[in-house]
This record gives structure tokens, sequence and C-alpha cells, in this order.
């Protein structure tokens, strides 16, 4: 249910995705998995789990994710989605949650 908005940062957004990715691909096995780590070099996501963290991106951080920027530059890792994301706009680029809240997201409960 959606209840109202927030401001992401970009620590907050990485633990978003990380979120996920266990969630979704590691089953809550992700102690190794580093922010930086490729996921199509480690093996996490395939063509189909692309598909699905681009869904994801847009609907939780509200962003359009066009076929141009499917590349792994922009979502092979945490570290580079998150990068990603301030691009669009779709995180605040401050670190601390209070500096630079350039967008609202749409928090669940």
């Amino acid at each position: 249910m959606q209840t109202g908005i927030t401001y992401m940062n970009t620590t907050q957004a990485a633990q978003e995705i990380r979120s996920f990715i266990e969630e979704n691909y590691l089953y809550g096995c992700s102690d190794s998995l580093k922010d930086s780590d490729s996921f199509l070099d480690v093996g996490i996501l395939d063509s189909t789990g692309i598909l699905q963290l681009i869904e994801f991106l847009g609907e939780r951080f509200r962003i359009t994710v066009t076929d141009e920027e499917v590349t792994p530059q922009n979502l092979d890792s945490i570290d580079k989605i998150v990068v990603y994301l301030q691009r669009k706009g779709g995180i605040a680029a401050g670190g601390d949650g209070t500096a630079d809240r350039t967008r609202g997201v749409e928090a669940s409960s």
C-alpha cells in the first residue's frame, strides 16, 4: 500500500536495490555480494532478471528506463544503478537524506 512521499538518498537506494536482489535472486544469501559486483559476471541476473529489475526500478523510483539505457554501464551492479538513478533524478544526490532532496518516492507499508 502506498502511503506517502519520502526522500531517498544514495545509501537508502542501494539498500532498496540490494533487498530486491536478495529477495528475488539470492534468496537471502548475499553475504559475499559487494555493491560493485557485476550481476552478469557473478551470474545473478539473466535477461529475464534484467527485465524484472527494470520494472522494479520504474515502480520504486518512478523512472522510465529507455531501451538505449539498458546497458551494463547503467544496470550491471548496485553501484552502477545508484549512479544511473542519480542521473535520472530518481534519488537525491546527497548521502545523508537531508541535502539535495530532488525526488520524492512513494513510501510503501
